[in-house]
């Protein structure tokens, strides 16, 4: 077991965690007061999930902060740091677009929402009150519609960066990171090279102390599944099972062809090499749902186990944590679109660009923490013209799937992140990928 890799320690733990889970989920099913060994156990899983998670948020933005400045420090030329720059938005912006393709053309063929009346009328019915309090919290960060668009670009100039680092605002520290890395490599060499040896020392002590915590990865993962399937089990996944697989099929689409299309035709990169080098941040991308937590073990794997230089995976990775949301693009789009065939709601193609538009944008700026997108769906379900019940109603509804659908679509963000690394690496012609297996 001690020389077991990490993804099948990992993947062990996920399969304890689905069995525990939800053996205790069914056998208490009819039990109004739930028993006391149930309390017991979902209150540890939760302590060991959460004691896990929090290690990974506290070594994000030292993480963050000193990976970027290292890498944009060694960049060094104008014409270096512009043209990855370009590199990286371009292969962003493609696969961001690419994502929602997928998303609107299956909610369209597949049409989860299109239901009979009586089933429709229970659904809404039963689904009402569902999460009341999450969906109030929701509405208070999206109730201003399109200012929430505009806040993503006000958020990259923090006006305290101190401030801007305990609330977790990642977007201006990457950008406060990028000009102090930009302007780091055009010191005069003498301070320059203090420079660059005082942060490549602080990121390896940080990566250090990430490493350790990343050794404790399948007992938090066990921590954070098993609490989660105890107290709603697998059936709910019934009720809105249509509209899952729909979003699953859009995610896998994009994960097993549209990825490894890009892989070989634009690197000549082997996706089955690439996705076992990756697979443990995927696995804890999977279990934690965040991107933003996922990010240490991100970087750890493209470096140590793909091979990409650190310069590279500096640069992009954090970029890619808050600007590269794949999965929640297209899982904006699949609900804006299945509510819509839900409440009965016309939806022309027209209306569908433009939820295609909204759902890249707001993307771009969800924070990479659990169930954040549910927000930016808000925002889109007010641009495109719903009423204020169904949205209030149909955010309740999604609910009921959401964090299992969250789990698999962090787990795309943060491969279409590893996947620009690796093609950018390549383009910068990078060798020696995936000699550690």
């Amino acid at each position: 077991m001690k020389n077991l890799a990490l993804h099948w320690k990992i993947l062990i733990a996920l399969i304890l965690a689905f069995s525990i889970g939800l053996w205790a989920n069914f056998t208490t099913e009819s039990i109004s007061e739930k028993p006391s060994w149930f309390t017991h156990l979902h209150y540890f899983s939760n302590f060991f999930g959460s004691l896990f998670i929090n290690g990974l948020k506290m070594v994000v933005i030292p993480l963050v902060m000193t990976s970027i400045i290292c890498g944009v420090a060694k960049i060094g030329e104008d014409k270096d740091f512009g043209r990855l720059g370009l590199k990286t938005l371009f292969f962003y912006s493609l696969t961001g677009l690419l994502a929602v393709v997928v998303g609107l053309l299956c909610v369209n063929l597949i049409e989860p929402g299109q239901v009979d009346a009586e089933l429709r009328e229970k659904m809404l019915s039963g689904q009402a009150d569902m999460e009341s309090k999450k969906i109030e919290q929701a509405f208070e960060h999206a109730d201003d519609g399109f200012k929430g668009i505009i806040e993503i670009f006000q958020r990259m100039i923090p006006q305290n960066l101190f401030k801007a680092a305990v609330e977790g605002q990642l977007l201006g520290l990457i950008f406060f990171s990028l000009l102090f890395g930009f302007f780091v490599a055009r010191l005069p060499e003498k301070f320059k090279e203090s420079q660059v040896v005082f942060w490549e020392g602080l990121n390896s002590t940080i990566l250090s102390i990430t490493n350790f915590v990343i050794s404790f990865a399948p007992f938090g993962v066990f921590g954070l599944v098993t609490p989660t399937l105890m107290m709603v089990g697998i059936e709910t996944v019934y009720v809105m099972g249509t509209f899952a697989l729909t979003v699953l099929l859009g995610l896998s689409i994009h994960s097993f062809i549209v990825l490894p299309c890009l892989l070989r035709f634009l690197a000549k990169i082997q996706f089955t090499k690439h996705f076992r080098a990756v697979s443990p941040a995927l696995l804890t991308a999977f279990s934690t749902a965040s991107s933003s937590a996922t990010l240490p073990v991100s970087l750890n794997c493209l470096t140590s186990r793909a091979g990409v230089s650190k310069k590279i995976a500096s640069f992009t990775l954090p970029l890619g944590a808050t600007m590269n949301m794949d999965g929640t693009a297209l899982f904006e789009c699949v609900v804006v679109v299945f509510l819509a065939q839900l409440f009965g709601i016309e939806m022309d193609w027209v209306t569908q660009s433009t939820v295609v538009i909204m759902a890249l944008l707001t993307s771009i700026g969800v924070a990479g923490i659990p169930s954040a997108s549910l927000v930016a769906i808000i925002v889109i379900l007010h641009a495109v013209g719903f009423p204020e019940a169904t949205i209030t109603i149909g955010v309740g509804i999604v609910f009921v799937v959401d964090r299992l659908l969250d789990m698999t679509r962090t787990a795309v963000n943060v491969l279409g992140d590893s996947c620009a690394a690796a093609i950018i690496g390549k383009s910068e012609g990078e060798t020696g990928y995936y000699k550690t297996p």
